[in-house]
Formats: C-alpha cells, structure tokens, sequence
C-alpha cells in the first residue's frame, strides 16, 4: 500500500506514533494538514514530500540499473549517494510518524465514498433533470445561493493558488533532492486546484 511499509530499513519498525486513524487523514501518519489523493489514498502533505523523495530515488536506481535501496549507503559516485541518503532519511521520517496500526484498506474506501457522494450532491444540477423548468422566481434564488457559495469556494481556491505560488518561488534555484520532490509535490497540487477552479467557473457560467 506504501512505499515505507515494504523499504527494507533497520528501522522500521523501532518506533511508531501511537494514535488512531480516523476518515478523512493521512493514511500513514493521522495528520490532516494538507490531505490530498495519492495513491488512491488520503495523504497528508509530509508524506506525500517523503514519499516522492523514495520515488525519485527509486526512478534514479532502476535507470542505471543500480544495486536497490536498503541496506549499505555504499555508492559508484556522489549523485547516486545523495539519492541513497536523501530516501534513506525520508524512509526513517515516515517510519518515525508512522500510526501504530495502519487502516484497513477497506475501511478509507467506505470513508471515502461520502465525500464522493457529497461532491456530486453539491454540484449543480439542471432544471431538465427533472424534465420540467422551475419558476422563474425559484430558479432566480437557486443561482443567487448558489453563485454566492461558488464565489466563496474560488476565493479560498485562489488563495491556495497563491501560497503554493509562493512556495514554488522560494524553490527556484534549488538542486537538491528533497527540493525536487517538494517541487513535484507543489505543482501538482497546483494542478489540482488549477482543475478544480476551471470545474467551478464551468459551474459559475451554467449558474449565471
């Protein structure tokens, strides 16, 4: 389910969080900072930065065709170290936050179906669903509600929008491998947002 669960390290299983799991949090560590989808799953923004780092590595390896990760930090040259130390560190970080016991699999599925359904409940809907247009007057207070909440939803978007712009800009110039991987994590969580804002203006014109 998880890179860190399969990694082989020393360490792995030396030291856990001792919380619970609950709907809607990371599904390694519990936190609720910053949760988007990867892998299918809720993952919280550290995470998902460690997790990166560990593919990055593992992109790196299977290129040149290099001895796996794990194990001796033993390297041909200091690129290929840097990636070994930078997962390595990354692995012990999601070892040291991990929960001490993971939920099951069918458990964040059942979790996650509400919000899929609470999403498209929340979309709008048109007046030829039901095969009958409403009153003016009704559609009129419909599209004011609604327009007024998808104006507050692109306000907080764009908000979003700006704080990962700006932490796209303290990146720039930066070679580093965990750069890379915060890097890859900001744009696409760029994308997302970016997605989500288009989906919201096509909602906004139908509202309108």
């Amino acid at each position: 389910m998880i890179d860190a669960q399969t990694m082989d390290s020393p360490t792995a299983t030396s030291t856990v969080r001792i919380a619970r799991w609950t709907p809607g949090a990371c599904v390694w560590c519990g936190s609720t900072d910053s949760i988007e989808m990867y892998r299918n799953e809720p993952r919280c923004g550290q995470c998902r930065e460690h997790e990166a780092i560990i593919d990055e590595a593992k992109h790196f390896i299977g290129m040149y065709g290099l001895r796996p990760l794990g194990g001796t930090l033993a390297s041909e040259d200091e690129e290929e170290r840097e990636y070994r130390v930078t997962a390595r560190d990354a692995r012990e970080v999601l070892n040291r936050i991990r929960l001490e016991k993971l939920p099951d699999p069918a458990a964040v599925r059942k979790a996650l179906r509400p919000r899929a359904a609470a999403a498209v409940a929340a979309a709008p809907t048109s007046a030829s669903a039901s095969g009958k247009a409403a009153p003016k007057k009704s559609q009129a207070g419909v599209s004011s509600v609604d327009l007024i909440e998808l104006q507050s939803r692109g306000q907080k978007l764009l908000e979003q929008l700006a704080s990962i712009d700006e932490k796209i800009a303290a990146l720039d110039g930066s070679s580093g491998l965990p750069a890379r991987a915060r890097l890859k994590d900001l744009t696409s969580q760029r994308t997302s947002v970016m997605g989500t804002l288009g989906a919201l203006e096509k909602a906004r014109r139908r509202t309108s």
